[in-house]
């Protein structure tokens, strides 16, 4: 070995003594290396932020999130009563004159209701629609009503938001044109007779 070799070899040595000088414990020997400052003021930001969000929530500075749910549940149904408010209101009576709607919602009521109600709205696990026995009402707002929001007591989903509007108000027209029909087989009357 030559003496530049000596002269590297301990001059990597001497920067490899101030490295780990003073990290020496129990045999093992660690370098001081810092930490990236970007780590640094990451974690300075959360003890900074959890200081903030202790003071926010342990001395009620700012809303709960109790109070923070109700206020957006609020602003939700203001929003929905505008939306109610602007949208057109339909008139079922006179839609009843249109037969094309009648047999769309005949063909929507196959697809989506036969399953629970028969393919003539004779009543199979749902009620029969063809007596003039009705649990909900048969008037065109009441079945609109029954459709719409559903009877979840009785198994009967919301058809709101799943039909497109249109086909939501054909169901409906269907389901009244077919009233008082009394389908042979039809299953027994169930809650009120009506008119």
């Amino acid at each position: 070995m030559n003496q530049n070799d000596n002269q590297n070899k301990n001059s990597q040595n001497s920067e490899y003594d101030q490295l780990i000088a003073g990290h020496d414990y129990d045999g093992i020997q660690e370098f001081d290396n810092p930490l990236p400052m970007w780590w640094l003021w990451t974690f300075l930001g959360t003890i900074i932020f959890s200081f903030m969000y202790y003071i926010h929530y342990e001395f009620n500075v700012g809303p709960t999130s109790d109070q923070e749910l109700a206020s957006e549940m609020e602003s939700i149904e203001k929003l929905k009563s505008i939306a109610t408010s602007n949208s057109p209101k339909v008139d079922l009576i006179t839609l009843m004159k249109d037969q094309n709607k009648i047999s769309s919602g005949g063909t929507v009521f196959t697809a989506k209701c036969a399953a629970c109600h028969g393919d003539k709205g004779q009543g199979l696990v749902g009620p029969n629609l063809t007596d003039n026995a009705w649990i909900h009402g048969s008037s065109l707002d009441a079945i609109y009503k029954t459709v719409s929001k559903g009877v979840l007591d009785k198994g009967m989903p919301p058809w709101d938001g799943i039909l497109k509007d249109d086909e939501l108000q054909n169901v409906v027209l269907f389901v009244y044109s077919i009233k008082g029909k009394n389908i042979a087989g039809g299953k027994a009357p169930e809650g009120t007779k009506e008119p």
